[in-house]
Order: C-alpha cells, then structure tokens, then sequence
C-alpha cells in the first residue's frame, strides 16, 4: 500500500512536468509547409529553403543572438562539424537570428563558421514562424530574438522534424540532431 501511494504521488508530480514539456511547442508544425524565408546572407542576397538544402532538405537553426547570447555563441561554434555529418545525409546547414549582417560576418569570419548565417531584419521570418520571444518588450535589446529551435526540412519546404527546449540555455548537441534524421522516414 505504501509503495502504491508512493507510487501515484511520483505520477501525479511527473504528469503535470510531462504535459508542460509535452506542451512546449513553437514553430511550424510536423508535416505543415513552413513559412517562406525573409532573410538575406551575408552579401544581403535573398535565400530560399530550396536554394539551401541539400538533395534531402536543410537544418535550419534560429538562434538568439551572435553578439549578446553566450549559449547561441556556443551552439554555432560547437555546429561547425555539422556540415559533413548532414551532408553524408544529404542535408545542407544553415542559421538564422535578427542580428545584423554586420554582426553576423564578424562572428563568421572570428570563428571559422563553415555554414551560411542569415539575417533575419526586422524578424520577418522569426514571427511568420511563431517565434518571437515574447518575453522581452518592445525596445529592449532583444525584442525580436527568436524562440531557439532547430528545424529539419524537405527541399520542397515541408517541415519534417522540430528540435526545441523551452530554455534557451538548453540546446540539442549534433548527435541528437543526427538521431533524429537518422529516424525520419524515407520518404516525407
């Protein structure tokens, strides 16, 4: 008796924990078409989810910030060997944030970032995607940043697998972003 009760207390304070992460749900939805991009690289040309895939789509990663945001910092630098992991794949790497071209071309050339970054001005793309962090306000340094996530999409721009975490500090390291392509259908 005593382990049962024990028992429904522990399902009763992980089952509202799980619902919450259950929840936590930002961006586009598995199998919708995302949202067309409204962002430029780094020589203010315009891109496409089309011209930046690869034969099996793109992994597009929003990310808060290259200037301010030591946790995106890390996952840009630590996403270096991505590209010849998604390409064997047959996906291409790409990044976006509201930084500025400016920003972002600095932070490229500083570290050797071997994958396209775009800027997203204005957080055109950001808030067609649903992705604006809306706790901050309008005319802090940050209103406009992105949700961070991660996002695995076809070439003809069906989305077909989200990585997000509700904490910006967390972010999925390029094995569990490999795991889930690897467990993607063929076909989607």
């Amino acid at each position: 008796m005593k382990f049962a009760a024990t028992l429904a207390l522990a399902v009763g304070l992980i089952a509202p924990l799980a619902a919450g992460a259950a929840a936590w749900d930002v961006g586009p939805p598995v199998g919708a078409m995302v949202p067309a991009l409204h962002a430029t690289d780094l020589k203010g040309a315009p891109v496409s989810v089309r011209e930046l895939s690869g034969k099996n789509g793109l992994v597009l990663i929003f990310f808060r910030s290259a200037k301010w945001c030591p946790y995106c910092q890390k996952q840009l630098m630590d996403m270096k060997a991505a590209p010849a992991a998604l390409a064997q794949r047959g996906y291409k790497l790409a990044a976006i944030s509201y930084d500025p071209i400016d920003v972002l071309a600095g932070f490229a050339e500083k570290r050797a970032i071997p994958y396209p970054l775009l800027s997203d001005a204005g957080s055109v793309t950001i808030d067609a995607w649903k992705l604006r962090d809306m706790r901050y306000a309008p005319g802090s340094f940050a209103w406009g940043v992105p949700y961070a996530s991660i996002y695995v999409i076809s070439p003809k721009g069906v989305l077909k697998a989200r990585l997000a975490e509700e904490d910006y500090k967390v972010r999925p390291e390029l094995s569990v972003l490999l795991a889930a392509i690897d467990g993607l259908p063929e076909k989607r």
